[in-house]
This record gives structure tokens, sequence and C-alpha cells, in this order.
């Protein structure tokens, strides 16, 4: 199951820095991750400071 971004995202950009399929890319309101690309490596949930991220 590919990870998500929820609406806390701010945006800061370390998810996409950090993602090794690169991806996740910048959204109208917050960061987006393609589930086609996602690795569910977990890489961007660690990395995400306000634990926008989950399964």
């Amino acid at each position: 199951m590919a990870y998500v971004i929820s609406d806390d995202c701010v945006k800061c950009g370390t998810c996409a820095a950090g993602c090794p399929a690169e991806a996740i890319t910048e959204g109208a309101d917050k960061y987006v991750i393609d589930t086609d690309a996602c690795l569910e490596c977990g890489t961007c949930a660690a990395n995400c400071p306000v634990g926008a991220i989950s399964v």
C-alpha cells in the first residue's frame, strides 16, 4: 500500500527531497505522492517533521 500525505502537510519539501523514487511532487495545497511510483519504503514518513504521511 502506498503512502499518502494528509492535510497536515506544511509544504516544507522534506519528503520530496528524500524520496528515492522521486514520487513526490508539490501540489496546490500540499505535497502529493504518485502511488504508482511509490516504493513504499517509508522514507517520506520517517522524514516528515509534522507526521503528515502515513500508509
